[in-house]
């Protein structure tokens, strides 16, 4: 597997929110880095169940631009493949700019997940959206009722 194909793989399963086509593109130890935890999410089942919450959270998501490009990923300065996404979307009413950064392995695989969303209003309604999703789904517990 390449980085290419990775890739194409990986948008083609978001845009047809097919969670099953890709569990093989994320490497066993990938880390997800995200606008709501500062720590990264490390755990392959609970990123894929992530995605599957987003998959279902989003409104008119789509890729709209496509960069290719290398990134220095460790301290020796060894440069990866890299490709980052564009999209657009729509969460409870609010228009969602972002980008999917996404680093890969040797192998091929996603070893590297990030996300990056504007406006702060969006976001906010992106996170409370997900929190719930992910809570419905049992991922995490329920919030605390207000």
């Amino acid at each position: 597997m390449t980085a290419k194909t990775t890739v194409e793989r990986f948008r083609a399963a978001i845009e047809q929110s097919d969670l099953a086509a890709l569990e093989d593109l994320f490497s066993d130890d990938t880390r997800l880095y995200s606008l709501a935890k500062s720590k990264p999410l490390e755990d392959k089942q609970a990123i894929l169940g992530l995605f599957g919450v987003l998959m279902r959270t989003f409104e008119d998501f789509r890729y709209v631009a496509q960069y290719t490009g290398t990134a220095a990923m460790s301290a020796d300065g060894t440069e990866v493949p890299s490709e980052v996404l564009v999209f657009r979307g729509t969460v409870g009413g609010e228009e969602i700019h972002g980008i999917d950064q996404l680093h890969f392995g040797e192998d091929g695989r996603i070893k590297e997940f990030s996300v990056f969303v504007r406006p702060l209003s969006a976001a906010q309604a992106l996170s409370k959206a997900v929190l719930a999703g992910l809570a419905e789904a049992g991922l995490v517990p329920a919030p605390a009722a207000e």
